[in-house]
């Protein structure tokens, strides 16, 4: 496979560097439980801080549950692609490169993370009105996450089993 600036298909831009010789389980069909295990907790910690920080942030205002939910999301997804963008702009690609890597890597298992989490939160009941020091807001809160945690990871085995996800950023590693 060649990793120049231009590629058709499935294939992606590595911006004409190389990717490591020891990533090459996470071509098309190569892609471990553990390798997507990894990139799932990846995920997960920037959806944590960015969704809990948006929950507390809401409820101390005391926004409405739309506002508060909107916020948090917001901020899972601030917080999942920053990860991210922070490593491989360490690696040494530009604001821009980097950018379209961590969009890349990290839309689909923030989205499915955020869908699942929120729709647990959403579908317990009271959670939506708990306040945060009851036990109901950090049950489902944590619930949601663990629930998502246990879906994500087979969508990214999938995603970087065919060359997409958090495979795109395991080259600048």
């Amino acid at each position: 496979m060649d990793h120049g600036t231009h590629h058709t298909g499935t294939d992606h831009d590595h911006g004409g560097r190389q990717p490591h010789a020891g990533h090459a389980g996470h071509r098309k069909g190569g892609a471990t439980w553990g390798t997507a295990v990894k990139a799932t907790l990846h995920c997960l910690t920037g959806c944590a801080i960015g969704e809990i920080l948006g929950m507390v942030i809401g409820t101390a205002l005391m926004w409405g549950n739309v506002q508060t939910m909107i916020l948090a999301i917001a901020l899972a997804f601030v917080f999942g692609y920053s990860f991210t963008l922070f490593a491989v702009r360490r690696a040494g690609l530009d604001f821009r490169a980097a950018l379209k890597v961590a969009l890349a890597a990290d839309t689909v298992s923030i989205a499915v993370m955020e869908l699942v989490d929120n729709g647990i939160i959403a579908l317990t009941p009271g959670a939506m009105d708990a306040h945060l020091s009851d036990a109901l807001f950090w049950t489902a809160l944590l619930g949601g996450f663990a629930v998502a945690f246990v879906i994500t990871t087979p969508v990214n085995k999938w995603m970087i089993g065919r060359g997409k996800g958090h495979a795109v950023v395991h080259a600048y590693h």
